[in-house]
C-alpha cells in the first residue's frame, strides 16, 4: 500500500502517500509548471513556498523539449528534488481535439523521464459531450488502462486510473467500477474544469461522489484542474486527496488576485486582505505601477501563499474534526457553492459511512444546512433503528433542549425528577421515560444523553424554521415507531413556536396514544402542581 490514511473527517483524510522520491501528506495541492512559461521557478516552489509537488505536461515535454528531461532526468531538469507528477496530455484532446502522439508512447516516456506519478492518457468526456460521445470516452478510456499493466516496464512509478463520463453519471459510475479493479495506486476524476468554470458545483459534487462510491476507497483520489482556495474545502470534503493548480499562475497573468472566498481584480483593491511575506511589504497601488513581468510574478507569489494558506487551514480543520464548520464558512462565499453543499443531502450516507464517530471537539449547528452532517444523520438512523425504550415504559415525557447540557444535568429536569420521586413509587417511576427533544438532533432519550455529540455541541438558537420542521418530524417518528400509552409533552412556545407540539399531538391522535401538553412559560409551581397531577392520574 502506498496510501496510509492518519486523520479522517467527512471523506476527507490526511494521508501520507509513498512515491520512490519521497513521502508526501494529503490533501495535496500540485501547483502546474510549465516550463515554458514558468513566473515561480520549481526550486522555489519548494524551498521558499512549502510545496512537497508539483505536476508537469509529459506531452508538452515530450513535444518541445523531446529527449532532454529523459537524459537529465526529470527532477533535475525542472530543477525540483520533491515529489514529480506528469499528466499525459489528454487536457490537450480537450482543447485541440487530438494530440501528436499515442497512449504506447506516453507510458514510455513517462517512464523514461522518470517522473513520480505518470497517468494514462485518456480521453477526456468533456461538458456539452453527448451520451453517445460519452459512452465512447469510457470505453476507450478504460481500453488504455487495460493495455498499461501490458506495456508499462517498472514498478516504481505510481500510475494514475483516470475516470470519465462528464455529467452522464451511470457511465462515471461504470468508469470507475470497472477503473477500480485495475490495480492502480490513484485514482482521477476526468473532465471537471469546464465544470468548475462554470460554477456548476452541484454537478462537480454528483460526478465526484458517484465516483467516489464506486472506486476502493483505500487509493487516493485527485481532482484535475481544482485550482481556486476558495473551493478546496469542498473538494476535501467529498473525497478528493490531491488536486493540482495552473490557475496561480493564469490568474496572475491577468491581474487577478486570490483570497479563500474568491477573486479580486488588482485594481480593485485598496487593500491586500493578506499578510504573506509579498503582501505585507506592498500596497496594491505598488504592485499596479510594477512593470508586467514584476507584477506577474508578485501575483504568482501571493497565490501560492493563498493556495497553500487554504489547505493548511483544512487539515487543522480535519485534525479537529471541524471540517464541516470550515466547509459551511467557504460556501458562503458564494451562492454556487453554497448550493453545493445542499446537494450533500443526496449522499449523506455515503459521508456518514466514512466519517468518524467520535472527534476530539463538539460540534457547531448554524442553520438547517447542517442537518445533513454525518454527526446528525448517523443519529437519527442509530435511533430509528437501534434503540428501544427501557423495558415496561409507558409514559412518555417529552422535555425540551436546555442551555445546560447534558440535559440530565439541568434545573428544569432536575426539579421533575425530584417531584416525580417525591410523589410516586420505583414500580410507577419504571413506566415513565424521560426524552428531550432538540436541535438539531431531534429525540435524545435521556439514556444517551452524555453519548458524543448529543451533549458535545453548540447550537444557534432560535433555530431557523426548516431545523424547527426537521425537529417536528423527527419526535412524530419516534412516537409512531413505540409502544408508549401516553405521551407528556413539555412546550416551549418562544423556541418552538408550537410546531413541535402540533406534529406530537398529531402523530398521537393518528396513534391512538393519550397526549397531555403543558407551556413550561406558565408559573412553575402552578405548572408543577397540574404536571403532578396529570402524571398521577395515568
Amino acid at each position: 500500500m502506498c496510501f496510509e490514511v492518519k486523520e479522517r473527517d467527512l471523506l476527507a483524510r490526511i494521508g501520507k502517500l509513498r512515491t520512490k522520491s519521497g513521502v508526501v501528506e494529503t490533501p495535496l495541492l500540485f501547483p502546474v509548471v510549465n516550463p515554458t512559461l514558468q513566473p515561480v521557478h520549481p526550486k522555489r516552489i519548494r524551498e521558499e513556498f512549502g510545496f512537497e509537488a508539483i505536476i508537469t505536461n509529459a506531452y508538452i515535454l515530450k513535444k518541445r523539449f523531446k529527449d532532454e528531461p529523459a537524459e537529465k532526468g526529470l527532477h533535475d531538469f525542472l530543477d525540483f528534488d520533491g515529489v514529480v507528477m506528469t499528466d499525459s496530455g489528454a487536457y490537450q484532446i480537450l482543447v485541440y481535439g487530438d494530440v501528436e502522439t499515442t497512449s504506447q508512447e506516453i507510458v514510455a516516456y513517462q517512464e523514461q523521464i522518470s517522473t513520480d506519478i505518470a497517468t494514462i492518457l485518456d480521453w477526456p468526456t468533456g461538458w456539452k459531450a453527448t451520451r453517445k460521445y460519452a459512452e465512447q470516452t469510457v470505453e476507450e478510456t478504460l481500453k488504455r488502462a487495460r493495455e498499461l499493466f501490458k506495456i508499462k516496464t517498472r514498478n516504481d512509478i505510481l500510475w494514475v486510473g483516470p475516470v470519465q463520463g462528464g455529467r452522464h453519471l451511470d457511465l462515471v459510475a461504470r468508469s470507475a467500477s470497472e477503473m477500480g479493479d485495475l490495480p492502480f495506486h490513484i485514482h482521477a476524476l476526468g473532465s471537471p474544469t469546464e465544470v468548475m468554470k462554470n460554477y456548476r458545483f452541484d454537478v462537480l459534487v454528483d460526478m465526484i461522489l458517484t465516483a467516489k462510491a464506486n472506486l476502493p476507497i483505500e487509493r487516493p483520489l485527485h481532482l484535475f484542474g481544482a485550482g481556486h482556495p476558495f473551493m478546496f474545502a469542498l473538494a476535501v470534503a467529498l473525497g478528493c486527496d490531491l488536486f493540482d493548480s495552473a490557475a496561480y499562475a493564469i490568474y496572475a497573468k491577468e491581474n487577478r488576485y486570490m483570497t479563500e472566498a474568491g477573486t479580486a481584480r488588482l485594481e480593485e483593491l485598496e487593500y491586500f486582505p493578506c499578510v504573506c511575506p509579498k503582501c505585507s511589504k506592498k500596497t496594491p497601488k505598488d504592485v499596479a505601477e510594477m512593470p508586467p513581468r514584476e507584477r506577474h510574478v508578485f501575483l504568482a507569489e501571493h497565490n501560492l501563499y493563498a493556495c497553500l494558506s487554504e489547505i493548511k487551514r483544512i487539515k487543522q480543520a480535519i485534525k479537529e474534526g471541524r471540517l464541516w464548520e470550515h466547509l459551511e464558512l467557504r460556501v458562503h462565499g458564494h451562492p454556487a457553492l453554497l448550493q453545493a453543499l445542499k446537494k450533500l443531502k443526496k449522499y449523506e450516507e455515503l459521508i456518514e459511512k466514512h466519517s468518524p464517530t467520535v472527534k476530539p471537539r463538539g460540534i457547531f449547528f448554524f442553520s438547517h444546512v447542517g442537518l445533513s452532517r454525518p454527526e446528525i444523520v448517523r443519529h437519527r438512523v442509530r435511533l430509528s433503528e437501534r434503540f428501544m425504550p427501557p423495558e415496561g415504559a409507558e409514559i412518555l415525557i417529552l422535555m425540551p433542549q436546555t442551555r445546560t447540557k447534558p440535559f440530565h444535568r439541568s434545573e428544569l429536569y432536575k426539579k421533575l425528577a425530584k417531584a416525580l420521586r417525591g410523589v410516586f413509587r420505583e414500580e410507577k417511576m419504571k413506566k415513565i421515560h424521560v426524552c428531550f427533544y432538540e436541535a438539531p438532533f431531534g429525540v435524545v432519550p435521556i439514556e444517551l444523553d452524555e453519548v458524543y455529540p448529543l451533549s458535545q455541541h453548540e447550537t444557534t438558537l432560535p433555530t431557523d424554521v426548516e431545523t424547527v420542521e426537521y425537529v417536528a418530524v423527527q419526535v412524530a417518528n419516534y412516537i409512531y415507531r413505540r409502544t408508549y400509552k401516553t405521551v407528556v409533552f413539555l412546550n416551549e412556545f418562544e423556541v418552538w413556536d408550537g410546531k413541535v407540539l402540533e406534529a406530537c399531538r398529531k402523530a398521537c391522535i393518528e396513534k391512538g396514544v393519550a397526549f397531555k401538553s403543558f407551556d413550561i412559560s406558565e408559573d412553575w409551581p402552578m405548572l408543577l402542581t397540574n404536571f403532578l397531577k396529570e402524571v398521577e392520574k395515568l
